[in-house]
């Protein structure tokens, strides 16, 4: 077995789903891999596929396990678990980054570790798995991974505003308002921008494509820290 083949299958073991090797090599392929390597297909499809996957998933295990719950609360803890920043921070438990295949540009700006990119993989896995082990293997696999998210229902405010979320848990442990600042590198049709938010004696650092990605960013970072302490 091929080291790359035993690192896949170090992922396909925590996904805890067997995916067809051809589908996982699919889903984690980026575009700009695909372009700089003459148009192979990429992961966009299953991407697709995916994210109709976690949707389902996730919205009839919030409405079979919150009866209590009215419509807007649903959608709105919905769409915080299944939101970019949420699957990224998904993503990033399993270490996924280390097997997207890239394209040279993202590699040099760091897209192992963009929230979208994560995100946008992750869906693609979810495809990979309902198309390789069916939609019962699939589902279970997506509520096992995304299982943190639904205990925790402040990770839910998180996830969809982490800049208040970080001032509310600030204020509440006594500590002084958070304080942002952010440096921009690279060209001007690429920037990437590396926010660092200082809370007390924590300071955490995030990195996006726009100022306000970086901040939530760092923000979420931040919240992780806190809450952890809390």
């Amino acid at each position: 077995m091929t080291p790359k083949n035993v690192e896949r299958g170090a992922l396909t073991e925590k996904l805890g789903v067997e995916i067809d090797p051809e589908l996982l090599s699919l889903a984690l392929t980026h575009r700009s891999f695909a372009y700089e390597n003459g148009g192979i297909p990429h992961n966009e499809r299953l991407e697709f596929l995916g994210d109709s996957v976690l949707g389902q998933a996730v919205t009839v295990r919030l409405y079979t396990r919150h009866p209590e719950l009215e419509e807007g609360s649903l959608a709105k803890r919905r769409a915080s678990v299944v939101s970019t920043v949420a699957l990224a921070e998904v993503a990033r438990r399993i270490s996924l980054g280390a097997h997207v295949r890239l394209g040279r540009g993202e590699l040099l700006t760091g897209g192992r570790d963009k929230d979208s990119i994560l995100a946008d993989t992750m869906e693609a896995l979810i495809g990979a798995a309902y198309l390789s082990a069916g939609p019962d293997a699939a589902t279970a696999m997506v509520l096992r991974l995304v299982e943190p998210l639904l205990a925790d229902p402040e990770r839910y405010g998180a996830a969809m505003d982490p800049k208040t979320s970080l001032q509310e848990i600030a204020a509440r442990l006594g500590l002084v308002a958070p304080v942002y600042s952010v440096e921009a590198t690279g060209p001007d049709h690429d920037r990437r921008f590396t926010a660092t938010v200082t809370v007390g004696d924590l300071a955490t650092t995030g990195n996006g494509s726009s100022k306000k990605q970086a901040e939530m960013a760092a923000a979420l970072a931040a919240w992780r820290e806190l809450d952890a302490r809390a």
